[in-house]
């Protein structure tokens, strides 16, 4: 009797000693004087589904229903099968993520960006796999378009090539900013991948309107880079060169606004 109290008293001592170490990581993971990554750890692998105790729904991930889909291309060998799910009802994407994945019925074929037309389109949601002649290429799962979790990516004799990690479309390394400790007030986000900067970045006022707005490819701004007024106006828009390996082009002023939305200037 004496050993199974001793026991119990080491066990309630052990599980204390865990919780506070726990709530001590996870204060010092969201503290406002550093950057927050969507780190999802190197050996932990993201829940997707349900837990096992409750039979996961067909068709339905993150709570979300779904239908099936594929596509084919090409012959013989060659032939590529893309199997994925899209949104059982369309829904636009409310992300400010770059690369949202859609499907596209009139080309029937998976597309990146541009412009969605609901009427052709459905949003793809959960997993998703490329294949070709029975080996998978890609593998990895969707939510509401953003690539999310690890992704893999294999080569023709079965060998990983490249593994990615996502949080609702942002890469793992992507950091965040918030004006709060309680992380209610965004104020920038960096998107990074690969130690450089890829992707949308943006930058917020307090009161959750945008400040900035504009893109990175291979660390260089390209295109073009909005300011706004505290309003919602936009105040000024400096234009850079769509290639980042452009030396040669010099940023300028497109376009400025004063605060009433009246133009006050355009390079002619």
């Amino acid at each position: 009797m004496r050993s199974f109290f001793f026991f119990l008293l080491i066990f309630s001592s052990a599980t204390l000693l865990f919780a506070q170490e726990e709530e001590q990581e996870t204060t010092d993971l969201f503290s406002i004087n550093s950057p927050i990554t969507f780190d999802l750890g190197e050996d932990e692998e993201e829940e997707i589904y349900e837990p096992k105790k409750k039979k996961r729904k067909k068709k339905i991930f993150y709570g979300i229903k779904t239908k099936k889909r594929f596509t084919r291309k090409g012959v013989g060998d060659k032939t590529t099968f893309e199997l994925f799910y899209v949104l059982k009802e369309f829904e636009k994407p409310e992300t400010q993520v770059r690369d949202v994945y859609w499907y596209d019925h009139r080309r029937q074929e998976v597309r990146k960006g541009g412009k969605i037309d609901p009427k052709f389109a459905d949003i793809l949601h959960g997993p998703y796999q490329k294949m070709r002649n029975g080996q998978i290429l890609e593998d990895g799962i969707f939510y509401m378009g953003t690539k999310h979790g690890r992704w893999m990516h294999y080569d023709k004799n079965d060998l990983l090539v490249d593994k990615e990690k996502y949080f609702k479309g942002w890469p793992k390394e992507s950091m965040v900013r918030y004006y709060d400790k309680n992380r209610q007030k965004m104020k920038e986000i960096i998107p990074i991948e690969y130690g450089e900067k890829e992707g949308n970045y943006f930058y917020f006022f307090e009161n959750g309107r945008k400040a900035v707005q504009g893109e990175y490819h291979w660390d260089l701004p390209v295109g073009d880079w909005v300011e706004y007024y505290a309003s919602g106006r936009r105040k000024k828009i400096v234009r850079y060169s769509k290639d980042p390996h452009d030396n040669e082009f010099k940023p300028y002023i497109w376009k400025e606004w004063n605060p009433k939305g009246k133009l006050i200037y355009q390079k002619r």
